[in-house]
């Protein structure tokens, strides 16, 4: 038997997966500007904007994949596609916003400098627009994703408990009481814990 997933985190997994997306389903337009870090559930708030700007050395990332998380928005593969989102959920790994932008993961990358004025002139631009064109020209677009995501995030707010419920999660967080925060994280990123084995090792042995 598998393991299970106790109600109480299910719960809260939905509670937190609506917040982010009361961002998408806000009758408003909403931007995002991202400067230093966009991660875990970070980049759920930046991904769940209907536009996203960052500055080139902002960074963004879903990291807890690597043994303790599952990005219950599914927004990474909605902007991504399946390709793509794998290569991101598959390593835990943090892009700048140039190679954010690159991906297709957000509107654009700018020089940190000019990010403010960057943000200000797109949201100037929009602020043009009477707020019912833009509703509901945001409601159209909306509606094609929300029928494509919906079942895409149920399954993803139960394995994002799961993940935290499984073996390998339960040792990561017997790990992280052992040897601090810090010290697990650094060996999740860096491969030197087998999570299923419960013990550190060599990588390059």
């Amino acid at each position: 038997m598998g393991p299970t997933v106790p109600d109480k985190a299910v719960l809260c997994n939905v509670h937190y997966t609506q917040n982010f997306m009361s961002l998408f389903r806000a009758m408003k337009p909403v931007v995002c500007k991202v400067h230093g870090f966009a991660v875990a559930g970070g980049s759920d708030i930046a991904l769940c904007a209907d536009l996203t700007i960052m500055g080139d050395t902002a960074q963004i990332g879903y990291m807890p994949i690597r043994v303790w998380g599952c990005p219950t928005t599914a927004m990474w593969v909605h902007r991504l596609g399946p390709e793509k989102a794998k290569r991101m959920m598959y390593t835990g790994d943090k892009i700048s916003g140039v190679e954010a932008a690159q991906m297709g993961l957000i509107l654009k990358s700018v020089p940190d400098d000019q990010l403010d004025d960057a943000v200000e002139a797109l949201a100037g631009r929009m602020a043009t627009v009477p707020i019912n064109q833009l509703a509901m020209q945001k409601m159209v677009i909306n509606s094609l994703v929300e029928e494509k995501i919906h079942q895409t995030q149920c399954l993803a707010t139960v394995f994002d408990g799961i993940t935290r419920h499984s073996p390998v999660g339960m040792n990561f967080k017997a790990r992280v009481e052992e040897v601090g925060w810090k010290q697990a994280v650094k060996e999740r990123n860096q491969g030197t814990f087998d999570w299923t084995r419960n013990q550190s090792f060599d990588p390059a042995k």
